[in-house]
């Protein structure tokens, strides 16, 4: 459970905003979309070299 404390007089767009951050930074809708369905360990290893090895590829091309 997230909680934004609001302060005196402060604007409650500005909380929402601060609530909304923080909410994106926890991550739970990822983690809400994950548990959907089973993956197994080997393919979640997989995408995680593959995900490294295009970040990588990026970064090489950045270089040059």
């Amino acid at each position: 459970m997230l909680i934004i404390p609001v302060k005196d007089g402060e604007n409650i767009d500005r909380a929402l905003k601060r609530y909304k951050r923080k909410f994106d930074r926890v991550g739970i809708i990822r983690q809400l979309r994950s548990k959907q369905h089973f993956t197994k360990p080997s393919v979640v290893k997989r995408n995680v070299v593959q995900r490294a090895q295009f970040i990588q590829r990026l970064k090489d091309q950045e270089e040059i």
